[in-house]
């Protein structure tokens, strides 16, 4: 396992959801929630300085069928600008299938066997995004210390 913090970012189409690893690799927390559009990529380049990120993993809705469809081909500019935003820091698209569902899953198990809980909407979303980045990365480091290799697939200058 190589060791480093690791930043996993979950873009959506309103938010991007931010986690990041423990320097060990071992573990992924959530961050925070970055509102989509001017300074995105700024604000995650400034996250990247902050945690000393070895690596940034980018949530990539793979469809089912291994076909690249709209929403992936938006995620992957996304990532080839982030790339090239970070560089020489690599940034990788993984799989992010059902993170999304997961992460609704987990928080309403913990709010109370599927109550809702005083989140508000807007709120629930913010901590929703940032679930689903930490489920994606928590699934990219397991891959890394089952297989030896890092997950999913380089975008950018490092690829």
């Amino acid at each position: 396992m190589r060791h480093g913090v690791r930043l996993a970012v979950d873009p959506g189409k309103a938010r991007i959801g931010v986690a990041a690893s423990d320097p060990d690799g071992m573990l992924a927390t959530p961050v925070e929630t970055i509102r989509c559009g001017d300074g995105d990529l700024q604000r995650i380049a400034e996250l990247v300085l902050e945690y000393r990120a070895r690596e940034v993993i980018v949530g990539y809705p793979a469809s089912l069928s291994g076909t690249e469809g709209p929403a992936a081909r938006e995620i992957r500019a996304f990532a080839t600008g982030l790339a090239r935003k970070l560089a020489p820091v690599p940034v990788r698209l993984v799989d992010e299938r059902l993170t999304t569902v997961t992460a609704e899953e987990q928080l309403r198990s913990s709010a109370g066997h599927g109550k809702r809980g005083a989140r508000g909407g807007r709120e629930r979303r913010s901590v929703v995004d940032q679930a689903a980045a930490t489920v994606l990365l928590q699934n990219a480091l397991d891959t890394e210390s089952r297989t030896g290799h890092p997950p999913g697939e380089a975008v950018g200058e490092g690829a």
